[in-house]
């Protein structure tokens, strides 16, 4: 070792009052940023600007609005919605609806705007009006109506009558953070008064406002759950490996002390909590574990070693410096590539535990020595319960070089050939656990009512006014027609549904014409009467464009995967391009659709970030180790441990989603901290103490043999923590990243002195 490690060393210890007064300092000053902390509730955050899809869809809803919504789903227990006790509920909650914050529009089965031909009047009304008050002739007429009609059956209506759904078209002004909230809170107690005044009617809440809301909810749930759990599990996994109460207290006051500096800057920075970048404290927690223990181990050895406490704790420094440095930078090297992540929030979540390893990396080789020094600390490491059997392993593997490292590799290359049965395929519908009531909510819809993804078409005529060229409607409606028929498709919403329905009207009500007019000035005549005939809130505004060149089909599918989505669009564009004229040509959005995109983006763009840090990870090796050959070879047992881990959950598991594309990135970073503290003990006994290969490999083994696999216990331990988390990306994230941890540990125990021998020989 150097002198300037030596001397770095001597004076923490002289410095540590000066070092522990400043340290407090900077907790307070960092920590206060903790109340500056915000929660952002719109999942569009997901979605960078420069996201296609995005911008596709922002298109989409700047021509005809966005379809945000709150929507409450009815079931009586008499189930039929028929009766005059849940109609009038209807019409109540209908009207009562229409106090929710920012809502723009209303629609039901009793607000329902039908029409009928009064000679040569057109009237257009509610479907239902004091429903209380209604006949047995009434309520067959409605029910007779409402199931024969299109625009309702699968939609607001259940095709068997049993639920019906009162639907709330938002729209959020932007410009708080707190207005999902509002809407949220207003909703639920809505449905709270509803379901006390109608006990005898279930009701389900959902919509996109409250799916926004529960992101921020289950970010915040996360956090203060997920986090002491993993508190409690690092004492004991520190005070497992220490034995040491004050020595315990000591490591955890680093690992909490990083976590409280990184959430301080992020509330200091301004960035916004999510549901991804929640999981940041608690990975921060697991992470800071490896560099006190690193250090409380060290100390130990010195003070058995006949050394002060004092001189101890400088030794420890000096022996540790460089390799705590190094794994400080490899880690953050790998968190720092997840900015080239396609989703936002992964890039905060990258860079608030970036921030984390390098305040744990100061306070570690800081605040931890100068605190030792001061404390009367007699650290007793658990190392001769495992010492023997690791000396025990590193005569097998030394014995069996050649064996273990072929039958290693082969059994790395037959797993990762599992990665050949992965499919790129989510369901953001299904991203919440059944804990929640909001996946409650939406089972229950896509169960007995209709589905939750949708896929939005603007279907253009290419003339203003042609949306009534009756050969535009008769390729629109074979557009729809087509999609009704394909497998998933629960309900399909055109303009051309009112067209047909006011033509019947206007010709006597008979059924043979309902069709598209024959006529364009007959089409655009019913529509501008229909249109004028419409009460405040419930217009055309949200199927029409302003110069009536184009309308908005939307789409509504059941159970559907994000790669079903994406398939359904493609074959739809292909129908298009086959069968209908040019200007009708349109890319499938919607927010759905924006979904079903983001994994298979985010993949490939951190293939590139993976590929990235690997290389940078590299050159940072061979610089530190001064070896070229040992650092691209201590490479291997990085990179096989994601691999292999993916090649497992493509034969388990089959398909990956949003939560595990950044796991290779992500854990790049932490899998090589153990590489690097084996080969740096490695070359420290071949440069410095003369010894053989196998003497070398075995010097490893005893010295921070028992370090490592106590760290990645706890690093596993941390990262199952997170399957705990009702967030499905949070909880799939956090099975993955353990178990590529797991198996680096059973690499770096293995293939790394197997290799280490091999090519040293």
């Amino acid at each position: 070792m150097n002198r300037l490690e030596e001397n770095f060393g001597k004076w923490v210890v002289r410095q540590r009052w000066w070092i522990i007064g400043v340290t407090v300092m900077v907790l307070l000053l960092t920590g206060y940023g903790l109340r500056l902390l915000t929660f952002n509730r719109d999942l569009r955050v997901f979605f960078s600007k420069e996201n296609p899809q995005l911008q596709a869809l922002d298109a989409l809803e700047n021509t005809y609005g966005k379809t945000d919504n709150v929507s409450f789903a009815l079931s009586p227990a008499s189930g039929d919605v028929f009766t005059r006790e849940t109609l009038a509920a209807v019409e109540e909650l209908t009207e009562a609806a229409w106090q929710v914050p920012y809502s723009s529009r209303v629609d039901s089965l009793t607000n329902y705007q039908h029409t009928e031909a009064v000679e040569d009047d057109l009237t257009v009304e509610d479907l239902v009006r004091d429903a209380g008050n209604l006949s047995d002739e009434d309520l067959a007429r409605i029910r007779k109506i409402a199931l024969g009609e299109p625009q309702l059956v699968n939609l607001s209506l259940s095709p068997t009558g049993h639920v019906t759904e009162v639907n709330v078209t938002v729209l959020l002004p932007g410009k708080s953070e707190d207005e999902v909230t509002e809407v949220a809170e207003f909703a639920r107690t809505l449905a709270a008064d509803f379901r006390q005044k109608h006990p005898d009617i279930q009701l389900y809440a959902s919509g996109s406002v409250l799916f926004d809301n529960a992101f921020g909810e289950i970010s915040r749930d996360d956090m203060y759950r997920l986090v002491p759990l993993m508190g409690l599990i690092l004492l004991g996994v520190i005070g497992f490996a220490l034995r040491s109460v004050l020595g315990t207290i000591a490591a955890f006051l680093v690992v909490l002390a990083s976590m409280i500096t990184a959430m301080g800057l992020t509330g200091w920075l301004r960035i916004s909590i999510t549901t991804a970048s929640a999981l940041a404290p608690t990975i921060i927690l697991t992470l800071g574990v490896a560099d006190s223990i690193h250090i409380l181990a060290s100390m130990r050895h010195a003070m058995d070693a006949g050394m002060s406490r004092h001189e101890a704790a400088a030794e420890s420094l000096r022996v540790n410096m460089r390799d705590e440095f190094l794994t400080a930078i490899t880690t953050a090297i790998g968190f720092i590539t997840m900015n080239f992540s396609d989703v936002p929030p992964f890039r905060d979540l990258g860079n608030i535990v970036a921030i984390g390893v390098v305040a744990a990396f100061l306070y570690a080789v800081l605040f931890l020595p100068a605190l030792m020094a001061v404390l009367p600390i007699r650290v007793k490491v658990r190392e001769e319960e495992g010492a023997g059997s690791l000396d025990r392993l590193a005569d097998f593997v030394i014995r069996r070089r050649k064996t273990v490292f072929w039958c290693t590799l082969a059994g790395s290359v037959l797993l990762s050939l599992g990665m050949l049965r992965i499919e790129l395929n989510d369901q953001f519908a299904k991203y919440f656990g059944k804990q929640y009531d909001i996946r409650r909510a939406i089972d229950f819809v896509e169960t007995n009512l209709t589905g939750w993804d949708i896929i939005e078409y603007s279907v253009g005529s290419g003339a203003p006014g042609g949306i009534h060229d009756p050969a535009y409607l008769a390729k629109l409606e074979e557009f729809a027609n087509w999609y009704r028929q394909q497998d998933k498709v629960i309900h399909v919403n055109t303009i051309t549904n009112v067209i047909k329905r006011l033509n019947q009207n206007m010709n006597g009500n008979d059924e043979s014409y309902y069709r598209i007019p024959e006529q364009r000035e007959l089409a655009a005549q019913y529509m501008l009467l229909y249109r004028m005939s419409l009460p405040a809130g419930l217009d055309l505004n949200h199927q029409i464009n302003v110069d009536e060149s184009a309308t908005r089909m939307i789409v509504t599918m059941r159970d559907a995967t994000s790669r079903e989505l994406r398939q359904m669009d493609e074959k739809a564009r292909q129908w298009l391009a086959a069968s209908a004229p040019a200007s009708m040509y349109s890319y499938g959005s919607g927010l759905s659709m924006v979904w079903a995109h983001i994994s298979e983006r985010n993949i490939k763009s951190m293939l590139y970030s993976t590929l990235g840090g690997g290389v940078s990870i590299s050159l940072v090796l061979i610089f530190a180790l001064r070896s070229l050959k040992l650092g691209l070879v201590s490479m291997l047992p990085n990179v096989l441990p994601a691999f292999v881990a993916f090649g497992a959950w493509g034969y388990l598991a089959g398909q990956v989603g949003l939560g595990l594309s950044v796991v290779a990135a992500m854990t790049l970073g932490i899998v090589v901290d153990d590489t690097v503290h084996f080969v740096s003990k490695y070359l420290h006994a071949r440069r410095e103490e003369g010894k053989t290969a196998a003497e070398a490999v075995r010097y490893s083994y005893h010295t921070v043999g028992t370090a490592v696999w106590i760290i990645n216990l706890s690093l596993a331990a941390g990262f199952l923590v997170l399957t705990l988390s009702g967030y499905k990306v949070s909880s799939e994230m956090g099975l993955l990243s353990a178990l590529t941890i797991i198996l680096a540990m059973f690499f770096d125990f293995l293939l790394t002195p197997s290799l280490l021998m091999n090519v040293e020989k």
